[in-house]
């Protein structure tokens, strides 16, 4: 179900080419946030006491407020596969955090399962001769750093308050850090929406948004902050795909060979090996405390022939 999430932000570059009016990123970002999030608090009737005030504004601008900035600035900035490239290092920043935070370790397939899904996701969406900005590939860093961070804190605050509430109040949170800076950067939008605008807004904040993050976080409350990461690989490759069945656009050897990279990475990283169940652990804990308490019996053994 985690999957569902990063497979919707996938359709987001479909939505917003098509549906959506040019030049305003930010206000997108900003309508597919805050109306979501207040309506999840207006449903659950539940707001933050005591630390989550100043939690969810953290929590929402790390992976919403700050991370739609990062990204539509790296994305005006720097052609979209060298962009979409630079976010597929999240899962392996995700993974040397929860390592330094959460004390999970980080294993040497981890890494490598890491670099392979970037390989696939380069493959998949780069271009060759693809121009480098400086701003541009900070700013695509950033986003992946940030996001990063948000899904370890998220892992490491385990909020008491329902799903759908603490939901809400990150979609809050980052809502209302974009909404001053799309007013300051992009102002007040003059031209009246059409039909199509309104279906476009409509979709990010429903779907995209008040389905979509549930599921994420949900996620992230079940899984390694590393597995929930890796998942978000997903996304170029739905939106290659929907580029390609619904734009009719180009789909090469090279994007098939990226996309299978991509997958394979995702099943490396998502299959552990069976542990023993906390119960079977305690259960081996008792016949060990057992048998070093069990009385021993010193007597000279005397051998039977035949019985052993």
């Amino acid at each position: 179900m985690t999957a569902v999430a990063p497979m919707i932000w996938g359709s987001t570059y479909l939505v917003t080419t098509e549906l959506l009016p040019p030049g305003r990123p930010l206000l997108a970002a900003t309508v597919r946030a805050l109306p979501a999030g207040l309506a999840l608090v207006a449903v659950t009737r539940c707001l933050p006491k005591g630390s989550w005030w100043w939690r969810s504004l953290v929590l929402g601008a790390l992976n919403i407020g700050a991370f739609f900035a990062l990204l539509f600035v790296a994305a005006y900035r720097l052609p979209g596969g060298v962009a979409a490239t630079l976010g597929a290092l999240q899962p392996l920043l995700a993974a040397a955090l929860a390592a330094l935070l959460l004390g999970q370790r980080l294993t040497l397939r981890t890494v490598l399962t890491g670099l392979a899904g970037v390989a696939g996701v380069s493959l998949l969406v780069l271009r060759a001769g693809a121009r480098l900005d400086g701003v541009g590939v900070l700013a695509a860093l950033g986003g992946a750093v940030v996001m990063a961070t948000g899904v370890v804190l998220s892992k490491k605050w385990a909020s008491p308050a329902p799903l759908l509430a603490t939901t809400g109040w990150q979609l809050v949170g980052g809502g209302l850090l974009l909404l001053p800076l799309a007013l300051c950067v992009e102002g007040v939008p003059s031209e009246s929406l059409s039909g199509a605008n309104v279906l476009g807004y409509a979709y990010l904040a429903v779907v995209g948004a008040g389905l979509s993050y549930p599921l994420w976080f949900r996620g992230v409350r079940a899984l390694p902050a590393a597995d929930v990461t890796f998942l978000g690989l997903l996304s170029p490759v739905v939106a290659t795909a929907l580029g390609w069945i619904v734009l009719g656009q180009r789909l090469g050897a090279v994007q098939l060979v990226g996309a299978a990279v991509v997958l394979g990475s995702l099943v490396v990283a998502q299959v552990r090996r069976r542990e023993p169940s906390a119960e079977a652990g305690t259960a081996i804990q008792v016949i060990h405390q057992k048998i070093a308490s069990a009385p021993v019996d010193n007597r000279p053994r005397v051998r039977v022939p035949g019985r052993y």
